[in-house]
């Protein structure tokens, strides 16, 4: 718990709209969206696609991606790490005096919905589904929450790119199809990385106060210059596997429109260098979670134009 004068010094509660809007943190819903969009267009070349399965799908991914968010502001809260000043946080209790209590009953609230929502998907496509849901949910809980949160260690990317891409991407493909591909697999692969590139430029913009509150993440542990090209090396092997998948004929020529992204990567990776102050790497984090969404609309958009050629 924290120290009185800690909470004595919350704002008045506001009940705008936009802040719960904000507290979602909708920049990095693209994690989640993204995914499922590229899952479900992988399949429309095997099967038709159940659209209500799709929405049902989009709509538990996004509540498991908004929840993970709200957690991580309660639980950073009541680690002292949030203040007035950060940047990147939705800034809910210590901005807009949200009481910490209901932060965490909203992150729980929407775990719950997204598991009512689980129980239709299973109930239409495997029951299997349901150990797997489980373990992404406790991976979005554990990310910030517990003895010892993931965000708080050096797999915070790993933990991401693997549940929130590959995972989502395969559950979005099984549940219109009833079966995984080795396609689905390979293709699943950029676009994790570029999730975990997502939390890798969060790190590499939080650098400095992370360290100061003892975390232990990738970018403290390589340093921000390593980070930043780790980051750039992540994009460069995110466009080289859909070459790669293109030039085996494991996915159609039209993939190659993914490539359109290249220079929103270029621009993310550049706007770190020479930074140290989280104001300012501000647009190249964002253009790193555009990075994602560029390449995930695109690599969506040449998978259905194939199909319909």
């Amino acid at each position: 718990m924290q120290p009185l004068t800690h909470m004595d010094h919350r704002p008045p509660a506001r009940r705008d709209w936009r802040v719960f809007w904000r507290l979602t943190r909708p920049h990095t819903l693209t994690a989640a969206f993204v995914p499922v969009c590229v899952g479900t267009v992988l399949a429309l070349g095997e099967t038709s696609i159940d659209w209500l399965l799709f929405a049902a799908m989009m709509i538990a991914s996004l509540l498991i991606q908004a929840a993970t968010n709200m957690f991580n502001e309660y639980y950073d809260y009541q680690r002292g790490l949030d203040s007035p000043e950060s940047v990147g946080i939705g800034g809910a209790i210590v901005r807009d005096g949200l009481k910490p209590k209901t932060v965490l009953a909203l992150a729980f609230g929407c775990f719950g919905l997204a598991m009512l929502i689980g129980v239709y998907i299973c109930a239409e496509s495997s029951w299997w589904l349901a150990v797997v849901g489980t373990i992404c949910m406790a991976a979005g809980y554990f990310y910030t929450g517990g003895p010892v949160p993931i965000a708080y260690t050096p797999f915070g990317e790993l933990a991401a790119g693997f549940f929130m891409g590959f995972v989502i991407i395969l559950i979005s493909f099984f549940i219109q199809t009833g079966d995984i591909s080795a396609n689905a697999v390979l293709t699943a692969i950029p676009v994790a990385i570029l999730v975990g590139a997502i939390l890798l430029a969060n790190n590499i913009r939080d650098l400095d106060g992370d360290r100061e509150k003892g975390r232990k993440t990738l970018a403290i542990l390589i340093g921000r210059d390593w980070a930043i090209r780790l980051l750039a090396m992540m994009f460069a092997a995110a466009f080289l596997w859909i070459v790669a998948l293109v030039a085996l004929h494991i996915v159609p020529l039209w993939t190659l429109l993914a490539l359109l992204s290249v220079p929103k990567a270029i621009a993310a990776a550049r706007g770190f260098i020479g930074k140290t102050k989280p104001a300012e790497m501000m647009p190249a984090m964002k253009a790193t979670a555009q990075t994602n969404t560029q390449f995930g609309f695109l690599l969506s958009v040449g998978l259905l134009i194939a199909h319909w050629l």
